[in-house]
């Protein structure tokens, strides 16, 4: 079979073709809180308070009207993740669905789970009324965030800026 060669498959881990996509839950929610301060660690070098986000992703995850959570499970384990926020577009009278949280075990990177993760998502979004569209802010110095690219998504002109009471 040409194309690329298959990863060898590490031990105790199930086959790519095994990994289920679904909305988190709140038994997810350590696994969440992990994969958060990983991400920030990882992106930003920030050690982020722990039970800070713990509380912030249960908070989350109990109120389905400001986000929802997705995950990536292979063998009942979460190895991959996103979240998805909403924001009113008044010039397109839709929403656009903000993709933030994005996170994948580092021994599934490399195998498609963002990948499935994100066609999920966007499958639920152009078959909900009023979606108009995804979005997502990526740090300049992610080089892996080519993926993004390679999935249709495309740099804007927009800046964010923020001001935050809580580091």
């Amino acid at each position: 079979m040409a194309g690329r060669a298959r990863e060898p498959r590490r031990a105790g881990m199930t086959d790519a073709s095994d990994i289920t996509v679904r909305q988190a839950e709140r038994c997810h929610a350590p696994a969440i809180a992990a994969f958060n301060c990983a991400l920030a660690m990882e992106s930003e070098g920030r050690r982020l308070d722990a039970a800070r986000v713990r509380d912030g992703v249960e908070g989350g995850l109990a109120r389905p009207d400001i986000c929802r959570y997705y995950v990536a499970l292979a063998g009942g384990r979460v190895i991959g993740q996103l979240m998805i926020t909403r924001e009113w577009s008044d010039w397109r009278a839709g929403e656009f669905w903000w993709i933030q949280s994005v996170y994948v075990d580092p021994a599934w990177r490399g195998r498609g789970v963002f990948r499935r993760l994100y066609g999920h998502v966007e499958s639920l979004a152009r078959s909900t009324p009023g979606v108009c569209g995804l979005r997502l802010y990526v740090d300049r110095g992610n080089a892996a965030a080519e993926v993004y690219r390679r999935l249709g998504m495309r740099t804007t002109d927009y800046a964010v800026m923020e001001i935050c009471w809580l580091e």
